[in-house]
């Protein structure tokens, strides 16, 4: 279980000020962070982590991070926001 002061935490770090990646972070710690286990838990908190740039790149396609991890995590919110 995810208690408030973490979520509110993650919040706050997921807003970055960059309104293309806000739109991506914010909604998924709201929506999907609690139910996600502790290992994507882990992945999400390494990528908040990430430099802005990096991230943009990463959730524009226009490249992967190196890190399986990240890989994964970035993949979890991009399939949650790309139709099928």
């Amino acid at each position: 279980m995810v208690d408030a002061v973490e979520l509110n935490r993650l919040f706050w770090h997921s807003r970055r000020g960059m309104l293309e990646l806000d739109v991506l972070l914010v909604p998924f710690v709201q929506e999907v962070y609690a139910t996600l286990d502790e290992e994507d838990r882990a992945r999400y908190r390494k990528l908040l982590e990430c430099e802005d740039q990096d991230m943009f790149g990463w959730f524009m396609q226009r490249g992967e991070p190196e890190d399986a991890d990240l890989r994964h995590i970035v993949r979890m919110i991009l399939d949650r926001v790309q139709p099928k």
